[in-house]
């Protein structure tokens, strides 16, 4: 792999160190066995934490240039690894950015891989539209009613912890939603369905029919669960984009090796230029999603407030340009692209989620539109 992305101003000597390590580990360790889903999640979660590695994915502060290079590194090997990651870091956020003391006690168990979390924000009805959340925390004495469904939920099933997103009613629309952190042994809790996907990860739809919650369990204050999810989208957006980095790296190696070694018409299809075509196109996305992925992160990690423009931009190209590169490269490969059980071939099945969840590429183009906007009429006034 081509790692003098590594050199880049972006990165200390320890973000270089921590890529070589954790490619080690990685080349030694994964891809693990998939036939089982949840067994598969519950030992990487398990072996990331033995080996180190999920210390990263929470605390007061996070460095989101070590959070996009191990997940770019993990995506690159495999994709359930990333995504193993990713959800103690996601599932975790809103504690150890605005967890109390007690709260971020949970943060020991996931860092170490003894616990596993899930981020409950989706909704059959709300899924982009965060201010139609529907489901309704009560305050009763002492105690937190909630009740609702929450969909696409992500470890949902093996999860040992939720944060859950629900409406406390202090303002109309999104002023009037809080986050909960909630075991999963509460009584109340269900699981309605098992959600099967073209690249299997643990997915659930959950119900919850009088879940009681201690005072406690309220993360932040009432009424600010919206900002909490949105800042804690905000530090992870990025992720997704060097998720999708990984892919693509990976497809663009792939089909180096496939050119190069496949021979067509007496020569190496490396030499056909239509081919040189397509790596120069797949080479220059790579390039360019990593620039935006690290500028996004790099600007995060120097003490911005918010990054919503930089992480929107990153994500949205990212997953974009990375879709384009592994269907490249699948049409590359020939019948072999679509060969179940190749690299390519998974790589189409993995990247496709990665446009859709934490902001499909849509709003994102929002995002980055109404943000454009406001620079623009600022620079006016």
């Amino acid at each position: 792999m081509d790692r003098s992305f590594l050199d880049w101003p972006f990165f200390e000597d320890r973000h270089r160190d921590l890529a070589a390590a954790l490619d080690e580990w990685a080349g030694a360790s994964l891809p693990v066995d998939h036939g089982d889903v949840d067994a598969a999640c519950r030992g990487l979660v398990r072996d990331l934490g033995a080996a180190g590695w999920l210390r990263h994915s929470g605390g007061e502060v996070l460095d989101i240039r070590s959070l996009c290079l191990i997940r770019e590194t993990l995506a690159r090997h495999d994709g359930l690894a990333d995504f193993a990651f990713a959800m103690q870091g996601l599932g975790m956020g809103a504690v150890s950015l605005f967890g109390t003391p007690a709260q971020r006690e949970w943060l020991d168990r996931t860092r170490a891989g003894r616990a596993i979390s899930a981020f409950a924000l989706t909704e059959p009805g709300s899924g982009s539209d965060v201010a139609r959340t529907a489901t309704t925390a009560r305050r009763d004495g002492d105690e937190w009613v909630l009740d609702g469904e929450k969909t696409y939920i992500s470890n949902g099933g093996i999860a040992d912890l939720y944060v859950i997103f629900a409406r406390t009613g202090e303002a109309a629309g999104a002023r009037g939603l809080s986050a909960f952190l909630m075991p999963a042994d509460v009584a109340g809790l269900g699981i309605v369905s098992r959600i099967e996907v073209m690249a299997p990860h643990p997915l659930a739809h959950l119900r919850l029919d009088g879940v009681r919650l201690p005072a406690d369990a309220l993360i932040g204050e009432a009424g600010g669960g919206f900002r909490i999810a949105m800042t804690v989208l905000d530090h992870f957006r990025p992720t997704v984009g060097a998720a999708a980095l990984g892919f693509a790296r990976r497809a663009l190696d792939e089909a180096m090796g496939r050119v190069t070694d496949r021979q067509l018409f007496g020569a190496p299809m490396s030499d056909l230029q239509m081919v040189q075509g397509h790596l120069a196109d797949m080479a220059l996305k790579v390039d360019a999603a990593a620039l935006l992925v690290y500028r996004a992160a790099w600007t995060k990690d120097r003490g911005a407030a918010r990054i919503t423009r930089e992480a929107a931009m990153a994500k949205l190209y990212a997953t974009e340009a990375a879709h384009d590169v592994i269907d490249r490269a699948v049409q590359l490969f020939g019948g072999d692209g679509v060969r179940v059980g190749t690299p390519v071939e998974s790589l189409y099945r993995e990247i496709r989620a990665l446009r859709i969840y934490e902001g499909a590429s849509d709003v994102q183009k929002l995002v980055v539109a109404r943000a454009a906007l406001a620079d623009f009429h600022g620079g006016q006034g």
